[in-house]
């Protein structure tokens, strides 16, 4: 992912969850009194894939469905204006490994508490509780009114 180190960033985790959703718009209201910009990262990745038994796939066909489907969620979630000012990345990796180089010399990594995996009585996710535990910049954790 590309990387200003002169331009201020706001990165945010985006996974289709209504956490991730709320996290997205406080990213792009912190960004907004920062005048930074803001970097939405999705990670995919495949299950199995790294081991011998990996199943046939097209990576590039799993990255560009990921791809639309990001671009999809930052105009359901902010319309068609606000999207405007978000750029939108697609990583392929763990998401905490990835949202945790994403937000290397950012002002602020934001992750929403609980992704779409997980227990839905937990109170941090996976992603939320590692990143927060390594990321080198300060960590927003997001929870939706309903969590």
């Amino acid at each position: 992912m590309d990387k200003d180190v002169s331009a201020r960033r706001v990165v945010v985790g985006v996974d289709g969850s209504p956490s991730s959703y709320e996290a997205l718009r406080w990213a792009v209201r912190y960004a907004g009194m920062l005048d930074a910009t803001v970097d939405a990262v999705a990670a995919w990745e495949l299950p199995g894939l790294h081991g011998w038994s990996a199943p046939a796939v097209d990576m590039e066909v799993d990255e560009e469905e990921t791809r639309e489907t990001l671009r999809e969620e930052l105009t359901d979630v902010l319309g068609a204006d606000a999207v405007r000012s978000v750029r939108p990345h697609v990583v392929h990796g763990n998401a905490a490994d990835v949202l945790l180089r994403a937000a290397e010399g950012a002002e602020v990594l934001v992750v929403g508490s609980r992704g779409r995996g997980g227990f839905a009585r937990a109170l941090l996710g996976s992603v939320s509780q590692h990143v927060s535990q390594h990321a080198n910049c300060p960590v927003v954790i997001v929870r939706t009114t309903s969590s």
